[in-house]
């Protein structure tokens, strides 16, 4: 892999831009490999990298039916932060964020993290005692995150009106370190590091059957033939029961599709993130100059990729009270991306009832800002075949324990 620098944009703008070479391989599978991971989202080949970068492993295939980054990964609204209640959550999520300050180095690429600062809203005085709550556990957890009141979210977004009929603005959770990063290239730069160790990103792909010999697993069936596996890991958001159905195993989870929306691009006016949880609304300002909206989840199971209009109009029509400039924008397009959702919201990075197969999933609304913490986590279950400190409390198990770690309430949001 050729290192990207000044140097060698100089370089290869003398011999008018000829040299560049492609960032990922796109080869044949081999009959065989030390692990496959399905999925070649912003999660599998998180896992797939500190697999060679943590433990050495490069025998390694990740594969996807689409293309690399089609899923969930080039769906999100990018927000990154870690302001969570429980403390494995917030352990996790901290850990992700704090490898994405670093990533662009680690990575030799550009995935364009911004620190900016996210802002919970707390609209309803329960929200007020929630949020003081959270930034107290937050102290005790090591994440650095305030209690601000109105006039300072005010000062930090100054396009927000704090006097809304129905959703005036009393105070907010501040989190100066967190921010956003292009979902794609995050994708990129992981499949880019990836490819330069020798593993293989198989796009075009499909996983027909999983096949398994004396209770573990021995390979897979796929579209392109079968590939023989000594380890598998399912990393498939949205699909994780289909796939878990073909290993012969059930996982507590459902697939519901999750909103968004963009504006056209208009001049920078935002440079924060902001959250509106009692409406499940957040905005951001992309680098492009779009305002990116999230709005909720449908509250039916499906797999449609599209957003539900009754979803986007009642977040907008939230929005347009607390960001009264926005009802002048057109919004240009709107889409959905199929998220896992676990009883308790937070997810599942488990051994499965096959061995040697491991699972990681159920990341439902929250799945980008955990990439590097979750591949992290990931890699080590996979490579010692026991979870780490950062995995242990995410286990299948702890659903037939009565061990929740329910952040549909303690973080304000679905994720």
């Amino acid at each position: 892999m050729k290192r990207y620098s000044v140097f060698a944009i100089a370089r290869e703008a003398l011999r008018y831009h000829m040299g560049w070479e492609r960032a990922w391989a796109s080869p044949e599978p081999k009959e065989r490999y030390d692990v496959v991971i399905v999925g070649a989202g912003g999660h599998g080949l998180a896992t797939a990298y500190y697999l060679g970068k943590n433990f050495g492993i490069t025998n390694v295939a990740v594969i996807e039916k689409g293309w690399l980054g089609g899923g969930n990964t080039g769906r999100n609204t990018t927000i990154i932060r870690s302001n969570y209640l429980q403390d494995p959550s917030a352990a996790i999520y901290e850990k992700a964020r704090s490898l994405y300050e670093d990533l662009s180095q680690d990575l030799n690429y550009n995935v364009m993290f911004s620190p900016r600062g996210v802002i919970m809203l707390a609209q309803t005085q329960s929200e007020v005692r929630g949020y003081v709550r959270t930034a107290h556990a937050n102290a005790l957890q090591g994440v650095e995150t305030r209690f601000i009141d109105a006039q300072k979210v005010k000062d930090l977004c100054p396009i927000m009106n704090i006097d809304g009929p129905r959703y005036p603005v009393l105070g907010g959770l501040y989190q100066p370190r967190g921010g956003t990063a292009r979902h794609d290239a995050v994708a990129w730069g992981y499949a880019r590091a990836c490819s330069a160790m020798g593993m293989d990103i198989i796009q075009q792909c499909e996983v027909k059957g999983v096949r398994s010999e004396g209770g573990r697993v021995v390979g897979v069936e796929t579209t392109k033939g079968y590939i023989g596996t000594k380890k598998l890991g399912l990393v498939v958001a949205g699909h994780s029961a289909q796939l878990a159905g073909m290993a012969g195993f059930r996982l507590p989870i459902e697939a519901v599709a999750l909103q968004a929306l963009v504006s056209e691009p208009i001049k920078p006016c935002m440079d924060v993130v902001v959250m509106a949880n009692t409406v499940h609304g957040y905005m951001s300002q992309s680098d492009k100059g779009e305002m990116v909206i999230g709005g909720g989840t449908d509250g039916f199971n499906n797999y449609t990729q599209r957003g539900s209009f009754h979803h986007i109009e009642e977040t907008l029509r939230a929005l347009v009270e607390t960001f009264p400039m926005i009802s002048r924008l057109k919004m240009l397009r709107q889409w959905g991306g199929i998220v896992d959702m676990t009883g308790d919201r937070s997810p599942l990075i488990s051994k499965t009832p096959l061995g040697n197969c491991f699972v990681n999933c159920g990341w439902g609304t929250g799945g980008f800002k955990a990439i590097p913490g979750s591949g992290w986590a990931m890699a080590e279950l996979m490579a010692k075949g026991e979870p780490g400190p950062l995995a242990e409390a995410f286990s299948i198990d702890r659903f037939i324990e009565g061990r929740f770690i329910d952040e549909s309430v303690a973080a304000g949001v679905a994720h």
